[in-house]
């Protein structure tokens, strides 16, 4: 494995592999990555880790005090980066079943009935009120279900392209994103007729980015967004849909 020279001092003078987490924290990912980027590592090889994400300063720490790895240095070199050199300890296993384990988690979502054409939903931490399926009123309560299907899809398409572009180091002024959803047939879902699907069948958009970047790398960007979207995944993938009726 080639190795890359660093130049400091109070610092290894090699690293075998280098891994840029962007603006993600500890919580939402930046392990996994790690944990990747170690795995074809010997025991006490060197990873640079790079991060933009301030909490990262006390929880990368303590998670290597935690699991054995050895924190070797840590450095600020600007534009909010920070550099963290981690040597690896070396039980393979570990990192292994660690990711496993992340590829095998169910997210989970539970909703309940507030009367009328209301529900509450509650995910981890959090609750939000869904409204109809699909309405046409402008002054409903609540969002309906299609709304917060495509504000789902809106959501992860921009905090994953600002992700890509914080590990690149692209400075953002302002992001935004604009969706439109297009049923086959409302009326399916209604019961008014039986012909096509009550399923969204296009959503068409806009991005609108203010970034100093060319044009041609924040395509690129985008693009590689897309592709690796979980919604936008979801959406496009055939999803293998089971969900039984149990009486109480």
């Amino acid at each position: 494995m080639t190795a890359h020279r660093v130049s400091a001092t109070n610092k290894p003078e090699h690293v075998q592999a280098e891994c840029d987490g962007g603006d993600l924290d500890c919580g939402s990912g930046l392990l996994l990555i790690i944990r990747n980027h170690m795995l074809p590592l010997n025991s006490n090889d060197v990873l640079l880790v790079k991060s933009r994400e301030n909490s990262v300063k006390e929880d990368l720490p303590a998670w290597c005090r935690m699991v054995k790895h050895k924190m070797m240095h840590v450095e600020d070199v600007g534009n909010n980066h920070t550099h963290y050199f981690i040597a690896k300890k070396g039980d393979d296993a570990e990192l292994t079943k660690d990711l496993e384990t992340a590829k095998n988690f169910k997210w989970k979502t539970r909703l309940k009935w507030n009367g009328g054409m209301k529900a509450t939903a509650y995910t981890r931490n959090h609750s939000f009120v869904v409204g109809q399926s699909a309405s046409f009123d402008t002054e409903d309560e609540a969002p309906s279900a299609i709304e917060y299907l495509i504000s789902a899809l809106a959501g992860c398409l921009l905090v994953g392209f600002q992700w890509r572009l914080s590990q690149k180091n692209i400075e953002i002024y302002n992001l935004e994103i604009t969706l439109h959803a297009e049923v086959d047939n409302i009326l399916f879902f209604l019961g008014v007729q039986n012909v096509g699907h009550s399923g969204v069948n296009k959503i068409t958009g806009q991005l609108y980015v203010d970034a100093d970047e060319e044009l041609s790398t924040l395509q690129t960007v985008w693009q590689e967004t897309l592709e690796r979207s979980p919604v936008a995944n979801t959406l496009i993938n055939k999803t293998e849909l089971k969900i039984e009726m149990r009486q109480t």
